[in-house]
Order: C-alpha cells, then sequence, then structure tokens
C-alpha cells in the first residue's frame, strides 16, 4: 500500500545540517589514511622493482620518489601511518569498553591526532 504522507514525514539529516563531531571526522580519516598508504606502498614498490631492474630505470625512479612530490607523498604516507596507527589503538581501547564517554573518546581523537603529528615530526628529524 502507498505512503500518502510521505511528503509531511520530516527527512534525516544530511551534510549540509549536521554538525560534525571529532569523532567522525577521526573515524572517516582513519578510512582516508589506510587508503592513502597504498599510494606510497605502491611508489615503494616501484622504487624496489625499479632497483632490481637496472641502473637506468632505477635512476627514474629513484628520480620520483627523491623529487619534491616524492618528499611530500613519503611525508604525508608517515603521517598516515601514524595517525592509522594510534586510530587503531584508540579502537582497540574501544572494543574493551573503556573510554566510551564522549569525553573520553574525543580526548582520545585529539591524542591520536596530535600523536601523529608529534610522532611523523619526531620520525622526520632522528631519520634525516
Amino acid at each position: 500500500m502507498a505512503d500518502v504522507n510521505r511528503g509531511n514525514r520530516p527527512l534525516s539529516p544530511h551534510l549540509q545540517v549536521y554538525r560534525p563531531q571529532l569523532t567522525s571526522i577521526s573515524s572517516i580519516l582513519t578510512r582516508i589514511t589506510g587508503n592513502a598508504m597504498i599510494v606510497a606502498a605502491l611508489m615503494i614498490v616501484w622504487w624496489l622493482l625499479a632497483a632490481s631492474t637496472g641502473p637506468e630505470y632505477f635512476a627514474v625512479a629513484d628520480g620520483f620518489v627523491t623529487s619534491w612530490f616524492g618528499d611530500i607523498v613519503m611525508f604525508l604516507s608517515l603521517w598516515a601511518l601514524w595517525y592509522h596507527t594510534l586510530a587503531g589503538v584508540r579502537h582497540l581501547i574501544w572494543d574493551n569498553a573503556k573510554m566510551l564517554e564522549i569525553d573520553r573518546a574525543e580526548m582520545l581523537g585529539w591524542i591520536a591526532i596530535i600523536g601523529s603529528a608529534v610522532l611523523t615530526v619526531f620520525t622526520v628529524v632522528v631519520l634525516w
């Protein structure tokens, strides 16, 4: 039977009226960083395959990986790796039914964001 009151029902909130919370943003960011790390993985595999192919092809791949664009991709991938790791730890905590209160959940989100930035800078400084 057709729903005659369909036009009178309220619509569910859309992205334009929904105020994103830190927990939802960090969840989306975890998914994005997980997929973005594939770019760095493919770049590293390409570099290794080029190294095993020959010096001419390796020079091309090495020139790309060590270029300013490659440096940016690697730096952002390092940040993505740290963020994804800390967000995974956050989910392990939640899986044990700990720190599920809103203020604690937001604190874990800030720890993942700030911690990943600090660990990225620390890693770059130590490995430079």
